[in-house]
């Protein structure tokens, strides 16, 4: 059956402004705050980086340590991202070092610890953790990527204020923030915590940073923390627009070859596959709509992390073997979902997978079933899709077709042959490798 199911290749077009001199620009946005106003020389300062797998982000680090120590500051770095790394210290720095970030690549030292300061309570009574390395220096600058959150809707999602609630939380903030959420809305939390961290915190600044279609850098802006909410508003309606997508707004299935925490926060970015406000199914008004989900195997990079692999309904075997499932628990866990640990329908053999899938869809045949297949929800510029979808992307401008329709190869063991070629990890990684 799986057999007759015919796949060709279409590249899509997507806007891609893009900067091409990264530590310039991060320089450049530094100037313009004027910072020499706000610190005096040998004064200790704080920067964050995250467990997510942004672009050029050993560039924008080192760009920011050298425009600090120009001040003659002393810059050092905490990872700033809550439970991941298994919740410990020297977890937090190979993920980093997986990212190409470490004091060698930085010229700065690294300060890692689960350690906290309960800095004082919101209006709500939730406490407010805070990392006591950065609670310890004299200034904190927070760097971070600006999206749409993988589970929340807002006018602020997933950037510079979250970077202080969830980030620099730690693992006890994390938690606390996370089950505050079950009682208010996350928009609430996020403006209450990050309220209470700039009043009791030298929030010196922050740098934003918003990717184009193709996982590049598209634009760096430097804000001052009186201006982190309004321009967080702007940025995310920025990162809307250039954010990757799908070709074609419904499936049957779609096959990703890999997802981890280095690709999004929930494996797979949710605003990608269509399933941010419910789980197994888009909500009325979500787009995508698919059916079905079929994982074929967890990054190297997240170490074993698979939280959000529940949101899927099939999974390779090999992911089994991937699994850290201490890792997973604890991050699901910690963020209030334990769906997302929970695994989906497994066989032996990845025709088996296929087969079972696509007999799931209804009375739709196999061989007329609306298939895509990409390597990761980052990577969506060239998409693997199946012969039905080939009147339609005849007819796109914004599609170009690189292949004629042709059949699945599956090798002697059942598995699918990889389309993708080997994974290039300097676009996984967000081209950490290849800016340093």
């Amino acid at each position: 059956m799986s057999c007759q199911l015919r796949m060709f290749r279409l590249r899509q077009r997507f806007p891609r402004p893009r900067i091409d001199d990264v530590p310039g620009e991060v320089h450049r946005q530094l100037q313009k705050l004027q910072l020499q106003r706000r610190v005096r020389p040998g004064q200790s300062v704080a920067i964050t980086a995250g467990s997510r797998g942004i672009a050029n982000i050993v560039s924008i680090l080192r760009a920011v340590v050298n425009h600090l120590k120009g001040l003659q500051l002393l810059p050092f770095i905490v990872p700033a991202m809550g439970s991941h790394g298994g919740g410990t210290a020297e977890g937090q720095r190979q993920v980093l070092a997986t990212y190409g970030i470490t004091e060698e690549s930085l010229g700065c030292p690294i300060r890692a610890t689960m350690d906290t300061v309960v800095l004082c309570e919101t209006p709500e009574g939730i406490p407010v953790h805070f990392d006591r390395y950065a609670h310890g220096a004299d200034h904190v600058v927070v760097v971070g990527r600006v999206k749409p959150h993988t589970d929340f809707v807002g006018e602020i999602e997933s950037g510079l204020m979250k970077m202080m609630l969830i980030g620099l939380g730690k693992h006890e903030g994390a938690k606390v923030y996370h089950r505050a959420i079950q009682d208010y809305s996350f928009g609430q939390i996020l403006r209450s915590v990050a309220h209470r961290v700039m009043e009791s915190v030298s929030i010196l600044a922050g740098v934003a940073i918003v990717e184009n279609g193709y996982d590049e850098t598209a634009l760096i802006r430097a804000v001052p923390p009186e201006e982190f909410e309004s321009t967080e508003r702007q940025l995310l309606k920025q990162a809307r627009e250039w954010m990757p997508r799908l070709p074609f707004r419904e499936a049957e299935l779609l096959i990703i070859d890999q997802i981890g925490k280095n690709i999004s926060g929930s494996g797979m970015d949710t605003n990608v596959v269509g399933r941010k406000l419910r789980w197994h199914e888009p909500a009325p008004e979500e787009w995508p709509k698919i059916k079905r989900i079929w994982i074929r195997s967890l990054t190297p990079e997240t170490h074993g992390n698979a939280a959000g692999i529940g949101g899927a309904e099939f999974i390779s075997r090999r992911v089994l073997d991937q699994i850290d499932l201490r890792i997973t628990k604890i991050n699901c866990l910690t963020g209030g979902g334990p769906i997302g640990a929970m695994l989906p329908v497994w066989f032996d053999t990845e025709r088996e997978i296929l087969e079972a899938a696509l007999s799931t869809v209804g009375l739709t045949p196999p061989e007329k079933a609306r298939v895509m297949w990409i390597r990761n929800t980052l990577q969506v510029a060239e998409v693997e899709c199946s012969e039905r979808y080939w009147p339609q992307a005849q007819e796109r401008d914004d599609l170009e077709v690189l292949t004629e329709p042709r059949p699945l190869q599956w090798n002697e063991q059942g598995e699918l042959e990889n389309r993708f070629g080997p994974v290039d990890q300097a676009a996984v990684l967000g081209g950490v490798f290849a800016a340093q």
